[in-house]
């Protein structure tokens, strides 16, 4: 059932509070917005649409205990419905949120993937000779030379260019913006594509965006998966490469030649330094798994 359908099977008081909610979190990315709504309505299908405005910790808890979900995903639908509850305590619709006391499912914190030096230089590796594939290098060099995320990649803007200074500006997460700079290869291959590129990718049609489909308007983050995978299957690339794995490496790189956490923290856009510290992780795994390789010799 779609989301419009859905909100409508909700009863009149419910429905003014979900819109409501939603409302405030518009000043959050689409793609939070979505997942929010998402998790919440799971809560309100598992209840059969009853207001869940008067539900306690209890409730929440058998919820969550009867999901199979990983643990990470658990943890997620329950920081979307503490926001929920958070709103209405605030707007003072509840006394109490009934998510304050329940703990957080213990969650298995995964190393990231990320790409070799070599591995990169293998996906780099493309020709140039249309205006697509000036287009899609000129993609996966600044996604290395900068650590943006794809979703800031494709909505990067002509006027968010200072090619001059060698630098980009990106919005990122909670509306934030950043300045990054780039190296004079990424710059190198966004000026070949802007100059003989972008302008037959445009035809008659005009845009803000700096990165341009087929059908001449901006292009998706599903199109630039596809665009990927395709390279991986021409140069036989097995390992699955998404584009979060090129801010890995351009992140696990930085660290791994002795870049400043702090620095690495404010070009990525983590608002959490605990988020960054991931990557000293990796560095430590690979010294390890190095030492391992070539043991002490015991006298």
């Amino acid at each position: 059932m779609k989301d419009k359908e859905e909100i409508y099977n909700l009863n009149p008081e419910l429905k003014k509070y979900v819109e409501e909610y939603l409302i405030t979190e518009y000043n959050t990315s689409k793609n939070t917005v979505l997942s929010y709504k998402y998790d919440l309505f799971g809560l309100v299908r598992f209840y059969n649409y009853q207001n869940i405005v008067n539900l306690k910790k209890e409730d929440i808890q058998e919820y969550l205990r009867v999901k199979t979900d990983a643990s990470k995903t658990k943890a997620h639908h329950l920081t979307s419905i503490n926001n929920f509850y958070k709103y209405l305590a605030g707007e003072n619709i509840i006394k109490i949120n009934p998510c304050e006391s329940i703990k957080m499912p213990k969650i298995e914190k995964k190393l990231p993937v990320y790409l070799t030096i070599e591995e990169v230089d293998k996906l780099l590796d493309i020709k140039t000779n249309t205006p697509y594939l000036k287009r899609n290098k000129a993609m996966l060099e600044l996604l290395y030379a900068s650590g943006i995320r794809i979703s800031e990649l494709c909505n990067l803007t002509m006027s968010n260019l200072f090619l001059n200074d060698d630098l980009i500006k990106v919005l990122g997460k909670g509306s934030k913006e950043r300045i990054i700079p780039i190296n004079n290869s990424a710059k190198g291959y966004l000026i070949d594509y802007l100059t003989y590129g972008r302008p037959y990718l445009l035809g008659t049609k005009d845009s803000e965006y700096v990165f341009i489909s087929s059908r001449h308007t901006k292009i998706t983050r599903q199109a630039f998966f596809k665009i990927l995978k395709q390279i991986c299957d021409e140069k036989h690339i097995e390992k699955n490469i998404s584009p979060h794995i090129l801010r890995h490496s351009f992140a696990t790189h930085l660290i791994n030649n002795g870049a400043d956490l702090r620095i690495v923290q404010e070009l990525l856009g983590h608002s959490d330094i605990a988020t960054t510290q991931i990557y000293t992780h990796l560095t430590n795994e690979k010294l390890k798994k190095e030492y391992e390789k070539h043991p002490l010799i015991e006298k």
